[in-house]
């Protein structure tokens, strides 16, 4: 059985985090597809966005600062590269140290890409106010804080910390 199995019907009032679950997938899914338009596939898009905003970085950096493990951000980087959207360079302090550094195509990606994330989101919220949009982020902030803190506590208490 799939660890994030979730039943076909719900019991009467249903799981709120299934449900979320269940919408997040659908958010995925419309993201990746208005990203794709910019011939970008999703999680591209923020090796992207970290190279527009910090300049070159080695894909230790990259991975880091994204929070995911080397290998996969080397297949990521492999994959803009044959894309023409990064460029690997030696780098000019240390020449055993590659930079990804963005290409003139991945910096005209740039504007695409914001469109296409802005149209995304547009449709996801039509039909909600302002202030449904404003409650909606702060009501997702709260819930986030519930499970990082609880993810936290849990590491602490393997680690028989209080």
């Amino acid at each position: 059985m799939n660890r994030f199995y979730i039943p076909a019907e719900e019991p009467e009032g249903g799981s709120l985090l299934a449900r979320l679950q269940e919408v997040a997938r659908h958010g995925r899914t419309h993201y990746a597809r208005h990203l794709l338009k910019t011939g970008l596939y999703a999680g591209q898009e923020k090796i992207i966005e970290a190279l527009a905003a910090n300049g070159p970085m080695t894909p230790g950096a990259l991975a880091k600062g994204l929070g995911v493990r080397p290998p996969t951000i080397t297949k990521t980087i492999s994959r803009l590269e044959e894309q023409g959207f990064v460029a690997r360079a030696a780098s000019k302090e240390d020449g055993r140290q590659v930079l990804v550094q963005l290409t003139d195509a991945g910096r005209d990606v740039l504007g695409t890409m914001g469109k296409a994330i802005a149209k995304a989101e547009k449709q996801a919220l039509k039909g909600l106010k302002k202030k449904e949009r404003k409650q909606l982020e702060k009501i997702l902030g709260k819930i986030e804080g519930n499970l990082v803190v609880r993810e936290d506590k849990g590491k602490d208490d393997e680690n028989g910390q209080d």
